[in-house]
């Protein structure tokens, strides 16, 4: 059985992108203004629709993030891959901290530091300082 969700949202991206090209492409073309005075309210456009360019593209980043993480899920469900390759962080942290700690007196406050969305460098704090594979810290977290 296999599963296939349709995205089309890198497509829709890349036809704004062109189309926000060729109407700045024409709009240079057929300016009636003098090149300094076309310059500064291109400036001030750009400066406007940045922001909400770079707002919409995080929120394409966090959608996709969430949507690899589903799929990792779904593939350690069915068995193609192992247990443990993702990290599924769960419950109170700084329990999680202090029982890491009973276990491994040399982890310090800043070996421990977790932010949401940050799991992986929080996985090569651990692999450095513990010398463990990447899945045996996914493993190690995901049992606490």
């Amino acid at each position: 059985m296999s599963y296939h969700e349709e995205d089309n949202s890198g497509k829709i991206l890349l036809a704004a992108l062109a189309g926000a090209g060729a109407g700045i492409i024409a709009g240079l073309l057929m300016a009636p203004d003098k090149g300094k005075a076309t310059r500064e309210k291109l400036g001030t456009v750009a400066t406007k629709y940045s922001g909400q360019f770079g707002e919409q593209l995080s929120k394409y980043g966090e959608e996709l993030d969430a949507k690899f993480k589903g799929y990792v899920e779904k593939l350690e469900d069915l068995g193609v891959t192992l247990p443990g390759s993702s990290l599924k962080l769960k419950g109170d942290w700084n329990e999680a901290k202090g029982k890491l700690r009973q276990q491994y007196a040399q982890l310090t406050d800043e070996d421990l530091e977790y932010a949401e969305g940050q799991e992986e460098d929080l996985v090569g704090r651990l692999q450095q300082k513990l010398g463990k594979g990447k899945r045996e810290i996914h493993k190690l977290l995901n049992d606490l």
